[in-house]
């Protein structure tokens, strides 16, 4: 375990809204860990070097280690994040204990690669839109990715990628490949602007507006999938865990 994956923690008895506030006051943050077929505990984690942490990708898609005052060490990884809605914080966490022989489901980031190679990305007024940023998986703690790479270079102008083409590493299981539509979940494809359409995500739709009309691809033009947790609930400040 690398020191970027150990979380140094303090187990903490006094629990609620108001416990966490003071918490937060002593720029402190808040958070809880469960499962493994036992009780939750929760914790207070310093929220400088936290906040440092998580600023890594790999932060939300590794086992990382909650290592605790009196020297004890537990497996886990992020279940979930609340973030300030405006500011430049954590608000609390949830960490799921992790077995070695028990496998996780969890989502990973995609890295699409070879987009400057391949033949699509080299013809001018051609863009090429990755339409899912990340998938759930499922593995073994020793062979949880930290991501799954897609490998672009050969695409071609109007051509796709289907979620079926890609090749998960050993141990590694998508999912969503054995659903009846596995087939038909686009990750990624091309769509070309005219230069009278201008550049910006307004001519990506409009051309492909113009592309699904003309029967060239059946284009999807929503935005990359959000991955960030949902803050609407700004006053929600801990999970039921961790209520009073």
């Amino acid at each position: 375990m690398t020191d970027s994956n150990v979380i140094h923690a303090e187990i903490r008895e006094d629990v609620g809204k108001g416990a966490s506030r003071r918490l937060r006051l002593q720029d402190k943050v808040p958070a809880v860990i469960y499962g493994g077929q036992r009780e939750p505990a929760t914790l207070s984690i310093e929220h400088g070097p936290l906040k440092h942490a998580a600023e890594r990708e790999s932060f939300f898609s590794s086992i990382l280690e909650i290592k605790v005052e009196d020297g004890r060490t537990q497996k886990v990884v992020v279940r979930d994040v609340q973030h300030h809605p405006f500011k430049a914080r954590l608000m609390h966490l949830d960490f799921l204990r992790v077995s070695d022989e028990a496998v996780l489901r969890m989502s990973v980031p995609i890295h699409f690669t070879g987009e400057d190679e391949s033949e699509a990305g080299k013809i001018s007024g051609m863009v090429i839109q990755h339409l899912v940023t990340e998938i759930e998986i499922s593995a073994l703690p020793r062979d949880l990715p930290e991501f799954l790479a897609v490998d672009l270079s050969g695409l071609e102008a109007g051509g796709v990628v289907m979620l079926s083409d890609i090749e998960p590493p050993e141990g590694v299981e998508i999912p969503a490949l054995a659903a009846d539509d596995a087939d038909e979940i686009m990750i990624a494809n091309t769509v070309h602007i005219k230069e009278s359409q201008g550049t910006g995500a307004a001519a990506e739709a409009e051309a492909a507006a113009e592309a699904e009309a003309e029967g060239i691809v059946d284009v999807d033009v929503d935005e990359d999938v959000d991955v960030d947790v949902d803050t609407d609930v700004v006053e929600q400040e801990d999970t039921e865990e961790d209520k009073s």
